[in-house]
């Protein structure tokens, strides 16, 4: 499931107090001058320099949600949202009762204090919010912008089917802009400091759980979500220190997979995803994509009944694929996950691949058993209707 590029989802870690609300052009002079401001900071902080200065104007609460109903609608049109919420029903990472479109609008709508907008390269600010909310979020989204005027944003994050490289590569631009827009605002690299960092982490996790809604999603929503803004600052702090630091890891160098970015040293190794393939689609396929790293964790929590994410141990993941069939009898889940190595499929098949296995759904059988996929020791999982 793509994320939305725009919001940021730990502006709401700084709070304050709102002063009174300018309106209509006060409003938009006010930001305008904000952004100004900021940009000579945000230039140096990322080591690029804007081709053009940003646009940037002012709207109201309901406008932006009028805008994230309709890019919600653009990733997420009826036929792959209902391919999405089938496939995470499946495998137990969402409730059957649980409706995806709805329970993200409403989590992004808590949490937006402004985005950048690639189709019109403007930077937005919600009226209303606090000073020091609005100031953070504006040098975050200034980073976008700036990324914008380098990269194809739209189509590097818009890879149907590739679930976990979208994944991957947002986690390239929210962590960039994360550790950017910090040094921006405070005028140091403070997140370079483990102890700073270490406490930074601490407080973004836990201002998301002060947010009601947030608190109530399930764990698949909440980590994918904040997945990108603290591990992808983690890789931007590996990549600041690595042999690449005088480049961007933009074109060819964008991570591949979501293993390479909760893993720098498999991607400093070159340890590319396995492409697994099914056969060619028919009339019967609902829906197709992989789970990388990052959801098989969250599955692997999910089942051990933990509502936090370990990701420190590498899981040996050389890539999945799971595909969605429709049958008489309902939809039926196929997966495939491949290892780098056979201690690493039988450590993962006697652990989360076994419970998953013992995993009751009504109606319907499972079945786990090793497989050889494309020459790597593997696992295939089966979900299918009991008729």
């Amino acid at each position: 499931m793509r994320r939305l590029l725009p919001i940021v989802v730990l502006a709401a870690a700084c709070r304050g107090e709102a002063p009174r609300t300018p309106t209509g052009d006060e409003a938009d002079a006010r930001f305008a001058a904000l952004v100004d401001t900021l940009t000579p900071a945000v230039e140096k902080s990322v080591g690029l320099s804007f081709r053009e200065p940003p646009r940037s104007a002012v709207r109201s609460r309901e406008q932006v949600r009028r805008y994230l109903e309709a890019k919600l609608d653009e990733e997420l049109p009826p036929e792959r949202l209902r391919g999405i919420e089938t496939a995470y029903r499946l495998f137990g990472l969402i409730a059957d009762s649980i409706e995806l479109r709805p329970l993200m609008l409403d989590l992004l709508t808590e949490q937006v204090v402004g985005f950048y907008d690639p189709d019109s390269a403007t930077l937005f600010g919600v009226s209303g919010a606090p000073p020091d909310q609005l100031r953070i979020m504006a040098a975050h989204e200034m980073v976008h912008a700036l990324q914008g005027q380098y990269l194809p944003l739209d189509s590097i994050l818009d890879q149907r089917g590739s679930n976990d490289r979208a994944t991957a590569a947002q986690a390239v631009l929210e962590g960039q802009a994360m550790v950017a827009s910090i040094g921006a605002v405070t005028g140091s690299d403070a997140l370079s400091d483990p102890g700073i960092w270490a406490l930074f982490r601490e407080q973004a996790r836990n201002a998301q759980q002060s947010m009601p809604r947030f608190a109530a999603a399930p764990l698949i929503v909440r980590e994918a979500l904040i997945f990108p803004y603290i591990e992808g600052a983690e890789f931007m702090r590996w990549w600041a220190s690595s042999p690449h630091a005088d480049t961007m890891p933009y074109g060819p160098r964008m991570p591949e997979s979501t293993e390479q970015i909760l893993h720098p040293d498999r991607y400093a190794a070159g340890d590319r995803p396995l492409a697994i393939t099914f056969p060619p689609a028919d009339s019967t396929v609902m829906h197709e994509d992989a789970l990388g790293e990052l959801e098989v964790r969250i599955l692997g929590a999910m089942l051990n009944g933990n509502e936090e994410v370990a990701y420190t141990v590498p899981l040996g993941w050389a890539g999945d694929r799971y595909r969605v069939t429709e049958t008489a009898a309902g939809p039926a889940l196929e997966w495939l996950i491949a290892f780098d190595d056979a201690r690493s499929r039988d450590r993962f098949a006697t652990g989360i691949g076994a419970k998953l296995a013992a995993s009751r759904r009504e109606a319907y059988q499972g079945r786990l058993e090793p497989a050889d996929i494309a020459g790597r020791p593997g696992l295939r999982y089966r979900l299918t209707p009991s008729g």
